[in-house]
């Protein structure tokens, strides 16, 4: 076997509301996402649909997001849990004191920034779905 990519899918609630969240708050851009009524892939949202899945990404990252009954049908072993995490997930990045200020000033859950033993600066947000996403950057 050969991995050549991880492309996380995370089972939400609102479509819309989560790209919103992650457009606003990282960068992250709409590459594509599916209507209510599966019918077809767009690359923008029409305001009169639901959509139950999106992909998005940031420089060389991909998440996909999709709504909870379709992630249910898709991930079986999910039919019982709830939205949320018990895993982070961490990213590398540059510039992540600019990046901790700048979220600082939104109304988001967020930990310190702090040097780790192991030689990261890093820290912690919670998104609007109950995931948890660690950015961090090589302390000087």
């Amino acid at each position: 076997m050969k991995v050549t990519k991880l492309a996380p899918n995370f089972e939400v609630n609102n479509i819309k509301q989560t790209v919103a969240f992650y457009t606003e708050n990282f960068g992250f851009k709409l590459v594509m996402a599916v209507p209510e009524s599966q019918d077809g892939i767009e690359q923008t949202f029409d305001d009169s649909k639901e959509y139950v899945y999106a992909m998005m990404q940031k420089d060389s990252l991909e998440f996909m997001f999709q709504r909870s009954d379709t992630f249910k049908n898709d991930v079986i072993f999910s039919k019982n849990l709830p939205i949320g995490a018990t895993v982070s997930f961490y990213m590398d990045i540059e510039g992540i004191k600019e990046f901790h200020e700048n979220l600082k000033n939104k109304n988001l859950e967020l930990t310190d920034l702090k040097t780790t033993w192991y030689g990261m600066k890093e820290f912690y947000v919670k998104d609007l779905n109950g995931y948890i996403l660690g950015f961090a950057e090589k302390a000087e």
